[in-house]
């Protein structure tokens, strides 16, 4: 068995259930490690965090699969815990989508999102988004599930069509997208318990939300309407940054390091690190 195939088979059973949870958004193995830790069942790894994380870049595309692949299986190998990734708009055409479901599946990850979003931006746009035609993001799941070698792998349909087309259009797509075999609908944008509504009662396949407005965030709600994961944004990471910024800052104007606030302490980075596994191979191995 695939060191990857019991976590994928864990995230399967929550979509199978009857329960909506929060995933902990993570960004490399220490934060996942804590994620797990905490008791999070899923971990979130996104691809604006990933260029933040990578590159120190925002989210323009500019991220590539190979840095983005080679960060997740940094996070998986470091926990157990089942890893959902934003894999964007596949890196490219459908055939560049099969492409990412490889290394992605290779990686580790336990469940990936695919999206229609026309994405580089193309010319003349001006920051606004548009969404690829309804054919061609199903031609691009149907890549997706064919590239696909373990049937364990969870490949979600993502769409924003709820921020961006509106509502009508989200359930023509999801509809779409689930004839074309997808595990998950991943919805981007729904800011109404009513949208929600509309949309859930089309589809049958377990949905997954993404930036939804604070009436929809009611964990025994949206189990009620088929959504198994539902992101509550990606603070962990800002909060990291805020964190080393204070620090620095703090040691730049003079602040003597045994008086920081807000520094990790011994016991703390130990069980992180996994010191006391290492110890044990440290005298197991080299006494």
């Amino acid at each position: 068995m695939s060191r990857w195939t019991e976590r994928r088979h864990r995230f399967r059973a929550l979509l199978s259930g009857d329960r909506c949870v929060n995933p902990g958004s993570v960004f490399d193995p220490l934060s996942a490690r804590i994620a797990e830790d905490l008791g999070f069942e899923v971990g979130m790894f996104a691809g604006s965090i990933a260029s933040l994380t990578v590159l120190g870049a925002p989210d323009l595309i500019v991220l590539t699969l190979t840095e983005f692949a080679e960060q997740a299986h940094r996070i998986c190998r470091a926990t157990e815990m089942p890893l959902l990734c934003d894999a964007d708009h596949g890196y490219g055409n459908a055939l560049n989508v099969m492409r990412t479901i490889e290394e992605l599946e290779t990686a580790g990850v336990s469940a990936l999102s695919i999206e229609d979003t026309d994405l580089p931006q193309p010319y003349g746009l001006q920051g606004k988004q548009r969404l690829l035609s309804v054919q061609e993001g199903t031609g691009k799941m149907r890549a997706a599930l064919a590239a696909r070698r373990d049937p364990g792998l969870v490949i979600a349909g993502r769409t924003s069509a709820p921020a961006i087309t509106g509502v009508a259009d989200a359930i023509v797509r999801a509809k779409a997208y689930e004839a074309a075999g997808v595990d998950a609908v991943f919805l981007v944008g729904v800011k109404s318990k009513a949208d929600l509504d509309a949309i859930a009662a089309e589809v049958d396949v377990p949905l997954i939300l993404g930036s939804a407005g604070k009436d929809v965030m009611d964990l025994e709600y949206l189990a009620t309407r088929g959504v198994r994961v539902c992101l509550q944004g990606h603070q962990p990471f800002m909060a990291a940054v805020q964190a080393v910024y204070e620090t620095l800052k703090a040691l730049r104007e003079g602040t003597a390091p045994a008086q920081l606030q807000g520094v990790a302490g011994d016991e703390l980075m130990k069980r992180v690190m996994r010191n006391a596994d290492y110890a044990n191979w440290t005298k197991d191995w080299l006494a």
